[in-house]
């Protein structure tokens, strides 16, 4: 069965003296090795993100400041989820079609399991849908 988006927790040390430190290491739940990383910030408001979908590409997503509100579809299942501070993330699986919306001042991190191709992308809607049924059955 396919995989389905779910939120997960990274380590965090420090206080509020000092600081935090917010850290992958001992987050074992992460389910791949992490192959990329990037960043997105300064998305004006009411901009849409996302609008796609991975063939094989598995992602976490993490709002490193502001928030973002996630909407998932598996094509079995539609998600949302708010993510609101940083020593959170959420897992989105290959053949998951994401819509991101950004907060003002939103700066997003995401890990991912492949280096990037285009190829990998699926950006209609329609086909994703007809993807994801033939995934089902």
């Amino acid at each position: 069965m396919p995989a389905t988006p779910y939120l997960l927790s990274f380590h965090r040390v420090g206080s509020p003296e000092v600081g935090f430190i917010t850290s992958t290491q001992l987050a074992e739940n992460i389910p791949f090795e992490i192959k990329r990383v990037f960043w997105t910030q300064d998305t004006p408001l009411g901009v849409e993100r996302g609008h796609h979908a991975n063939m094989a590409t598995e992602e976490v997503l993490i709002a490193l400041s502001g928030s973002i509100k996630v909407l998932t579809d598996t094509g079995r299942e539609k998600q949302g989820f708010e993510l609101t501070h940083p020593q959170e993330g959420l897992y989105i699986p290959a053949m998951c079609w994401t819509e991101l919306y950004f907060s003002e001042g939103a700066t997003a991190l995401c890990l991912t399991s492949t280096d990037f191709s285009e190829a990998d992308y699926i950006r209609d809607y329609n086909r994703f849908r007809k993807l994801a049924s033939h995934i089902e059955s």
